[in-house]
Parts: C-alpha cells; structure tokens; sequence
C-alpha cells in the first residue's frame, strides 16, 4: 500500500510532481505505485523518475526547457542569456541555439516546427504576398511563430530592443498590415518581459510590461486581448516578487466574485451554443453512457459539477427513444461546493424535461463545504442501481489538494460504478517552471482565442465575459502565483492516466458510435472544420486547428 503523500519528502513537493508531464513508459506504469512517494510524485515532473532536475538538453528533447541561472548583462541591455560564450557560429542548429538563447522562445519554435517550415525574410515575404494576393491574414500560428522567431534573431544578434523600437517592425515585418505587425512585436515583448522576470530582471521587464499594455487591448485583435491578460498577469508575478503593494486599482482578483455567478452561468450557456468544445464532449460521452446501460432498468448517474445540466436533456432523450419501456427509474445526485440556488433550479428544469418525456426521474443535490468531505454515503445509492460517474472539468480543481482528489477517488470506487466519463482540459499549467508555464498557457490560450474570435464578435457580451472574467483569472493564476496559490494546476491526459491505475482504473475503448456523435455535432457548427479530433490512446483530444484544448476518456474500475 503506497504511502500517504503526507510523507512526501520536502525537495519533492507533491504540489510540483502531480502536474508535470512525462512520458511514462510501460515498465514505469507498471510499478509506478509501489515507489516510495518521491518517485512517484516525480514521475509526473521528469522523464527519469528521479528527484533530480533535467539537464537543459534533456529538457529540450522533451519540450520543456527550463530557466537557465546564467543571467548576464551586456553593454547594451539587460539580456537573458550569456550568448558569446556559448555561440561560435550563426549556423548552429536550433537545438544548439536552445542551449544559448530563450527557451521560451525555442518552446515556440519547437512547438510549431512541425506545422510550419522553417521561416526566413524571403519565404516570409512571399508568405505575406501570397496572402495578400488572395485577400489572407497570417493566422494566428504564424504570428506566433514568426515573433518566436524574431526573438531568436535578436538573441543571436545581441540587439538591444531599444534600438529595435527605432524600427519597431523591421524589414522582415514591412508586408504586414499595422494589426499584424502590432501582433507580432506583442508577443515578442511578452518573451522578452518573461525572460527577464526569469532573471529577476525586474525593471527592464517592467519597462517591456508597460509597453506592451500601451499596445495592447482587451477589445482588439485576438493576441491584442491575450497579451492584455498575460501582460496584467506577468506584472502582477513581478509585483509579488518584489513586495510591491498593489493599488485597489491594478490589483486583479484571483477568482470571480459571487456577484458575477449568474452572469457566468449564462455566459457558459452562449459558449455552449456557439463554440464547438463542449457539444462535441459531452454528446460523445453521453453515447458512451447509453451504451454501457443499455440493459439496466435503475439507472444512478452522479454528477459531479452540474452547471446547467443541458448536457442530460440529450441523455433523456436518448434513453427515451430507445429505452423507454425499459427504464424504471433515473436518477441524477449533483455534487456541489457553491452555487446551491443555481443547482436547485438546474434539477427543476430537469424534472420538468423528464416530465414532458413521461420519464421516470428524481434529482437530488448534495451539498459539502469541501471536496474532502465528500462520502460515498451522502450519494444514497440503492440496491440495483447502475452508478455513472459524470466529471466535467472538475479533477482539475484538486490537483493541488491531493488529499483531497484521493478522498474523491476513494469514494467513487467504493461507489463501483459500471463506467466513469472523464472530461478535462488537455494542457500542462502545472510545470514548476515559470518560463514553461508561460509558454504553454500562451499556446492553449491563444488557440482559445483564436476561436473565439471566429465564434463571436469582437463586442460580444458573451465573449467579453468568458475572457475578462474566465480565462484572465486562469492566466493569473498560472503566470503569477505558485504554491498553495495556484490552483490552476491542468494536466495532459497521460498524466491522468498514470494517476488513475493507481485506483485500479481501466481504461475504455470510446466506440465508433462515439466518433460519429462528436463528428455529427461538428457538422452543425460554421467552423466545424477548425475544430480537431484526435485519437489518445483509447480516448479523445479536441483541439483547435491542431492545438489541444480538451480530453475525453471513459474507465471501468478492476
């Protein structure tokens, strides 16, 4: 029996090992919870196992480079990274450059080497021109891509960035229109801050913070809106850092107030109406449920962050049609921490469904103050029940409470449900690394983002609400708080996997009738197409025009 994480020695914080991916391979997995609780933990935080820290090859190879302690400065300007030293030769490969220059900046490069090739001025103009034959704007990969890069060339350089600003865009930029090119030195002023910060460099990175928010809107282009929040975000870490009191004003809230709580139930009703994600997970797992109860009569299905509940109209009717003679009882127990007003009025809207449906129905809330003290008891299961384990986007929210997740995940397997649907998003926010932190909340952000801009209006109320309230508080929280703090803290869809054989969980194939859900929910959408589904092993990834946003997996308990 493992022990408790309690014990985990202090150099291997358990708060740090849970979330960092690693591939985990089949040998690993296999004894992965008879190791002593160092090990275990650090199988999430290092390709090893060990409690030891990557070497900076090690963790390019893996995408995960992490801060450098050689913060030098030159004659010019506060830089990152001792680049003479280091660099004979500009033709070096970028993996050499990776060793020398930001790794923020090669995370990118490297992130998107296998999209794009390799860009320099010439191919970058004709890519520009050709856009502009055809009446195109650069995506937003290319954006990236390209500020990644420009990063990279002054690095090489050694060129200051105030003698950048003189020529703010460059020659390699002159195709751009005036967004584009905002765009780009946006998000090169954001790498160029975030290095700094790395280097405890505070006031040449506040210099760069200040710059970028006179550049920047939360009612512009999509990377204008992003790196409005990141910026917020970085300085509000440098404010912590040095002690700096915040004024009321600047101040951001690390959570949304209650008084936005009906505002965000709505908006998360447009969202679910508008963008593609949740539609497409949720009509997929309700299909994997119908067909895993397929021949029960008391049906239990336990939900373990409701919201809405809309998603449970669609398994009613899918029962109803082609159950209905068959089914005796169903019945929904929501589990709640907040929002009891809201989740009472989600079950009557529910039971008024059902009725109309001549379905047999109850709903039941449950109630804890705290996750750890949620007990298998206060669910009421009764004799002859098929148990269904719903989580949507909740796991999430106990990665930094281990206590607390194996509390929940003790109960549900003493529950011995016939099935349990998973749902999460699909990113790595819980590095130990700042930098790598950074890097991967821009990439899964601006794909956000980016969809959003395609889904809404720029002056969407909706829009407007799920960026300014939602997202900026999760690009708070990853950018500028650690330990017991930061509580946004996902994790890559391997890693849970790992975290659940130790719960003896068995993973289910997701049926073809399952592909064909989520494709048919694609197909209602304008931008179906940008929308991916990728194969994971036996579960599924949706991403955005190939950037992961979320995961679905189904289990079984041994």
């Amino acid at each position: 029996m493992a022990k408790s994480f309690s014990d985990t020695p202090d150099d291997c914080d358990p708060l740090i090992g849970f979330g960092k991916e690693a591939a985990v391979t089949k040998s690993q997995q296999d004894s992965l919870f008879d190791m002593e609780d160092c090990e275990f933990m650090d199988l999430f935080s290092s390709i090893d196992g060990s409690c030891q820290e990557n070497t900076m090859e090690e963790k390019f190879e893996l995408f995960q480079n992490q801060q450098p302690d050689n913060c030098k400065q030159n004659d010019h300007m506060i830089m990152p990274f001792e680049v003479q030293s280091q660099v004979s030769e500009l033709g070096k490969s970028l993996k050499d450059k990776a060793l020398s220059f930001s790794s923020a900046a090669v995370e990118l490069e490297s992130h998107y080497e296998r999209c794009l090739k390799k860009t320099n001025e010439e191919t970058f103009n004709n890519l520009r021109s050709e856009n502009n034959v055809v009446g195109l704007k650069l995506t937003m990969e290319e954006i990236l891509r390209v500020a990644g890069e420009r990063f990279i060339q002054f690095s090489i350089n050694k060129e200051d960035v105030i003698s950048m600003f003189i020529h703010p865009y460059g020659s390699s930029l002159l195709g751009l229109s005036i967004d584009e090119a905002r765009d780009v030195e946006l998000v090169y002023l954001l790498l160029v801050a975030v290095e700094n910060v790395g280097c405890q460099h505070f006031d040449f990175a506040s210099k760069m913070i200040t710059r970028c928010l006179l550049m920047a809107s939360d009612l512009g282009t999509p990377i204008q809106r992003i790196a409005y929040y990141f910026a917020i975000a970085i300085r509000d870490r440098m404010h912590r850092e040095t002690g700096r009191i915040m004024t009321e004003k600047t101040k951001q809230p690390m959570n949304p107030v209650k008084s936005h709580a009906l505002e965000t139930n709505i908006t998360f009703l447009a969202s679910h109406k508008e963008l593609p994600f949740t539609q497409v997970m949720q009509f997929a797992g309700i299909q994997s449920i119908i067909e895993n109860v397929r021949t029960d009569s008391k049906i239990h299905l336990i939900d373990l962050q409701i919201r809405s509940g809309i998603q449970w109209t669609a398994l009613m009717q899918g029962l109803s049609d082609r159950h209905k003679d068959l089914i005796k009882h169903l019945k929904i127990t929501a589990v709640g921490t907040t929002d009891q007003h809201y989740i009472e009025g989600t079950g009557q809207r529910l039971l008024s469904f059902a009725e109309s449906l001549n379905l047999p129905f109850s709903f039941k809330a449950v109630y804890v103050t705290d996750m750890r003290n949620f007990k298998e008891d206060l669910l009421n299961v009764e004799a002859g029940e098929t148990v269904v384990v719903y989580s949507f986007l909740m796991l999430r929210s106990m990665v930094s409470r281990l206590d607390c997740i194996e509390n929940v995940m003790g109960a549900i397997r003493r529950l011995r449900p016939v099935l349990m649907v998973v749902i999460e998003v699909e990113a790595n926010h819980n590095s130990p690394s700042f930098v790598d932190r950074f890097v991967e909340a821009l990439l899964f952000y601006s794909a956000y983002f980016d969809c959003l801009e395609d889904c809404f209006e720029r002056s969407n109320q909706y829009r407007m609400t799920l960026e300014g309230i939602y997202f900026s508080q999760g690009i708070l929280n990853t950018v500028a708080t650690e330990g017991q703090e930061r509580t946004t803290r996902n994790v890559k869809i391997d890693v849970w996997r790992a975290f659940f054989e130790r719960f003896r969980m068995i993973e289910i194939e997701l049926s073809e009738s399952s592909w064909y859900q989520a494709n048919l929910v694609l197909n209602r959408f304008a931008y179906g197409s940008s929308c991916t589904l990728e194969h994971n092993g036996k579960g599924m990834v949706v991403g955005w025009k190939g950037t992961p946003i979320h995961s679905l997996t189904s289990w079984k308990f041994a």
